[in-house]
């Protein structure tokens, strides 16, 4: 439940700018870019473990972290069939095609690249996250147990 904060959620969001600005930074800086960019990546490691449980999951973060459970869990719980659609699919390619294109646009210094692959990266995920929330809405009124989770 720590992951479900919404401190831990937003913040997450910091994640891949700090991660593209440490490694463009190695012109200036040369290996010392490390220190930033580690220390990004282990922020998103530890990040659901230095918050505290959220005091209340009715919130659009909480719900969003909630719903990728139910998601995850929709081989033992099944989901409504609205929410059987290619577009969480597509929304995780989006993703990881900006993915991609920030890496890309980072090893060849690639101003447009790097600002288009992070916005990629985050629509993809943000848009994905909406529909996390949708679904857990949905399922929360169905599932005894995922209506338990709210509070």
């Amino acid at each position: 439940m720590k992951h479900a904060n919404p401190i831990s959620v937003w913040t997450r969001y910091s994640v891949l700018p700090i991660i593209v600005i440490a490694f463009w930074s190695r012109i200036w800086i040369g290996w010392w870019c490390l220190i930033p960019g580690v220390l990004s990546v282990l922020w998103m490691f530890f990040n659901p473990v230095v918050f505290q449980k959220p005091k209340s999951t009715k919130n659009w973060a909480s719900k969003a972290v909630l719903g990728e459970r139910v998601y995850l869990n929709r081989d033992n719980v099944k989901i409504p069939d609205h929410h059987n659609v290619p577009l969480y699919n597509i929304l995780n390619s989006l993703s990881s095609a900006g993915l991609i294109l920030a890496i890309w646009s980072t090893v060849y210094y690639s101003a447009w690249g790097a600002v288009l692959g992070v916005t990629m990266a985050y629509l993809g995920k943000s848009w994905f996250l909406d529909r996390m929330v949708w679904l857990y809405e949905d399922m929360k009124n169905e599932n005894e147990t995922y209506s338990s989770w709210e509070y």
